[in-house]
């Protein structure tokens, strides 16, 4: 079967349209990057609903609406799971992982791990996560290339490409901030379009009724079988998805943990996890795998363009067996072009264009993130702050084109998920147990962390090239074609890499000198009093935190702190000098993006009402409007 055409010219204005718009949209707010945190975690501004959603934009990359779909034709509505697995980390992550990356002010998982352990324990790290990202990278812009070759005969590497060099422009012009509002406006798109697709495929079929009569019933079913078959499987996708996929996603994956980190708060990082969480990653399992199941019934009721599957996927014949797979693996391009009218099916390319933009930003963020702290500032220390943004903004072309180069590698493997899972499950397993254990336990040590990365990744090499041993652990689950454990991988690498970390913790402690804690404090879930006053650099005041207050504004340009409020306003907000404040625009919908963090000083007026007063120096690194109002928060 065919799922090549020609876009028709609705649908080539909407694709134009949509390219200059992100352009566009990604120069007009880079005016507002200005500093290396600004590039990096977007001043760390934005509101609790702008990270959730720009969040679901990363996690959503294109090869999502080919894989769930393909694996939702096959499988049913079991491919829900995958996409709402968080649930697993999400007690570590929001009592833990977060607050102590975002009060130890680090701006990258290696440098968390040179302060939490030591420098060799870094350069480890460092090189696992530049491989990972840039393999990622890589693999993205293969799917998307592949996808246009489906749908349309476009050349892979000049799709890719070109895309690329799309997402290389704005990333340049703002760095994590034009991400970060591309991706707003990408998440709703393609959460739209998918939802657009599954509703207009069961109008196509003749209703709800027909669409879910056109289901199998194992197709019915919320979760797939225990072990079986080899390509999906309940057990396999636990272990590979629910436990570490998803923990090395949200606590070892850069570019997602820098979504959270650009939240104005740890509050509100929490509210994004939250809405994430309950929300949007649910919504985000429909769309991406409801034109897989629009497909299967239409294959059911032997509708148009694929009412000859069912007899191929029962036909004992090598050719129609073929068929079934071709179909399978381009269903979601094949359902799509036959649903959709013409600018509607320009609506739903630039959706899946769009999901492999907020994925991609993302990544060439956190890989320049990775290349410029932990790579050029200890080589080329003591630098001022615009050289640095500089080497960000070229690197990020450098970090894109390095992507680029690795598409014919990677169009080697069978399919684009064997490529991406070949990574995670060799990667993964040694950096969830090592950061899962340096988060809960003080005295897991640096030798230790480590070596527990050592040894496990060799363990996982091994593994590779000896499948037997994830035998033992595969639950009963049959090996696929190639003799391997693709899945249960994932449960190996856990067991091994936590017992090479006991072991080696055994030997370091009753052989080793015992090694000292200090300058660790708030790098741990037993030391976050200490991680919340280092943040604010002196005693917190948990009175009033989250309260707000709107008021005029005044630049002062001899004050001598950053903001002063009146002492009305300070008996309001519980507020003591010496806190942490958040002043932002009042307008709800801005999200953050004109907005500073400051320190209070004393009260401004003692005895009455007024204005609040802000500091020259303060003012200029705000954005803010000098003839608005301001919205004031108590943060810490």
């Amino acid at each position: 079967m065919n799922a090549q055409a020609t876009l028709h010219p609705l649908d080539l204005i909407v694709l134009v349209g949509y390219f200059v718009a992100v352009v566009a949209i990604g120069f007009l707010v880079g005016r507002f990057t200005k500093t290396t945190h600004d590039f990096f975690l977007a001043g760390q501004r934005f509101s609790w609903w702008l990270v959730a959603v720009s969040c679901v934009a990363t996690l959503v990359g294109a090869y999502s609406f080919v894989i769930y779909s393909e694996s939702g034709f096959r499988y049913g509505l079991c491919l829900l799971y995958p996409y709402m697995n968080e649930w697993f980390v999400l007690p570590l992550f929001l009592a833990g992982w977060l607050p102590i990356i975002y009060y130890s002010r680090v701006q990258s998982i290696p440098e968390y791990f040179e302060r939490r352990f030591d420098r060799r324990t870094r350069t480890a790290v460092l090189i696992l996560l530049l491989i990972y990202l840039e393999a990622y990278i890589g693999i993205n812009l293969l799917s998307i290339g592949t996808l246009l070759e489906d749908m349309f005969g476009w050349n892979i590497l000049i799709s890719a490409a070109v895309t690329a060099v799309v997402v290389a422009v704005y990333v340049h012009a703002g760095g994590q901030t034009s991400a970060m509002i591309v991706d707003l406006l990408q998440g709703f798109w393609l959460l739209a379009a998918g939802i657009l697709v599954l509703c207009l495929g069961i109008h196509f079929i003749g209703g709800f009724e027909t669409f879910w009569q056109g289901m199998p019933l194992a197709h019915r079913l919320p979760f797939a079988q225990f072990n079986h078959p080899t390509g999906y499987n309940a057990v396999g996708d636990f272990w590979g998805d629910a436990v570490v996929g998803t923990f090395a996603f949200y606590m070892i994956n850069q570019g997602v943990l820098m979504r959270f980190l650009s939240a104005r708060s740890v509050r509100e990082g929490r509210r994004a996890m939250f809405f994430t969480v309950i929300v949007l990653m649910p919504i985000a399992a429909v769309a991406v795998t409801g034109a897989g199941w629009v497909g299967r019934a239409m294959a059911t009721h032997e509708i148009a363009p694929l009412e000859h599957v069912t007899a191929w996927e029962a036909s004992a014949n090598p050719a129609d067996l073929a068929r079934y797979e071709s179909t399978a693996r381009n269903i979601f391009a094949i359902v799509a072009r036959t649903v959709c009218r013409p600018g509607v099916f320009g609506l739903v390319v630039a959706a899946v264009i769009a999901a492999l933009l907020s994925t991609l930003d993302t990544l060439i963020t956190a890989a320049t993130s990775i290349c410029v702290n932990d790579v050029l500032k200890p080589f080329r220390p003591g630098r001022d702050d615009a050289y640095y943004l500089r080497a960000a903004r070229l690197t990020s072309i450098v970090v894109t084109a390095s992507g680029v180069a690795l598409i014919p590698a990677f169009m080697r493997s069978e399919t684009i998920y064997q490529a991406l899972s070949l990574f995670t499950s060799l990667i993964s397993p040694p950096l969830v147990v090592v950061v899962c254990l340096g988060i809960v336990w003080r005295g897991f040590s640096a030798r230790s962390a480590f070596w527990t990365l050592v040894v496990g990744s060799a363990a996982m090499l091994v593994s590779l090239i000896w499948p037997q041993l994830v035998a033992p652990f595969a639950h009963g689950t049959e090996p696929d074609r190639y003799g391997d454990y693709p899945y249960m991988r994932a449960l190996f690498g856990l067991i091994a890499c936590s017992t090479i970390a006991a072991l080696i913790s055994w030997i370091d402690a009753r052989f080793m000198p015992r090694e000292s804690t200090a300058g660790r404090e708030g790098l741990d879930i037993n030391t976050l009093d200490e991680a919340r006053a280092a943040f604010k650099g002196g005693v917190p005041n948990p009175r009033g935190v989250g309260r707000t207050a709107v008021l005029p504004m005044r630049i002062v340009e001899t004050l001598d702190s950053q903001v002063r409020l009146p002492a009305a306003m300070m008996q309001q907000l519980e507020a003591e000098p010496g806190d942490l404040v958040f002043v932002s625009d009042p307008r709800w919908w801005l999200g953050g993006l004109r907005s500073v963090h400051a320190r209070l000083g004393p009260a401004a007026s003692p005895d009455g009402e007024g204005p609040l007063l802000m500091s020259a120096a303060c003012f200029g690194a705000s954005s803010l409007l000098a003839d608005r109002p301001v919205r004031i928060e108590k943060l810490i």
